[in-house]
């Protein structure tokens, strides 16, 4: 990883060094579990973003008749910034199978982006508790990983 990425995960790590520890047989559970959420939750979004994508290309000319154009600009972004946390997903499982820290940076990046498509389309208060939530189990779980 750049210069520029590992800043951004120290940062990150930083705001949440003083959050209280999770026991050790959670934060193992979690570490067995995370490939699997990983390959599940990389699949169901994929498909669910290809079907957003689908939708909203299927009603379009409705959007375009009821001028609601500018608005549906911003189901296609959310799509796509769900695609590409999906995919990041899906790239995370390899690594984390194999607790190795490209598959850790991968869930680390893959939850950045899903942050930033929930800002970018509104949908901030959930985006952030979502976040919040993601990044206090990722960096419980971060020194399992090497």
């Amino acid at each position: 990883m750049n210069k520029n990425a590992d800043a951004v995960v120290k940062t990150v790590e930083q705001l949440f060094a003083s959050a209280p520890a999770l026991p050790v047989n959670a934060r193992e559970a979690i570490v067995k579990i995370t490939p699997i959420i990983a390959i599940v939750f990389g699949i169901l979004g994929v498909l669910g973003a290809l079907a957003g994508f689908g939708l909203l290309t299927a009603f379009a000319p409705f959007a375009i008749l009821g001028g609601g154009v500018p608005s549906y600009g911003n189901g296609f972004i959310s799509a796509l910034f769900w695609l590409v946390s999906s995919v990041l997903l899906l790239a995370a499982y390899p690594g984390t199978k194999a607790r190795k820290m490209n598959g850790w940076n991968l869930l680390f990046w893959s939850e950045v982006v899903s942050l930033i498509g929930s800002l970018v389309s509104l949908s901030i208060l959930s985006g952030i508790v979502g976040a919040l939530i993601s990044f206090y189990l990722l960096f419980q779980i971060k020194s399992y990983y090497k």
